[in-house]
């Protein structure tokens, strides 16, 4: 049983990802610095920590790596 509920996930992840909802396809073109940026000031603010978490970066070949920014 648990298998089969993976797979129903995972068959229901790529179904979104292969028909994405338009308004996110539309933040995924963009990015998500472009969508945080068009936040008003106060919802910024309460959704998301920028002193939290380590920055990354994905490098063809190498995976997810930490950066400097």
């Amino acid at each position: 049983m648990p298998n089969e509920i993976n797979d129903r996930q995972r068959e229901e992840l790529l179904r979104s990802l292969q028909n994405p909802h338009p308004d996110s396809a539309r933040w995924a073109d963009e990015g998500l610095e472009n969508w945080f940026r068009s936040l008003p000031d106060e919802d910024a603010e309460t959704l998301v920590d920028s002193s939290a978490g380590t920055p990354i970066r994905w490098v063809p070949g190498e995976g997810w790596i930490e950066t400097n920014e």
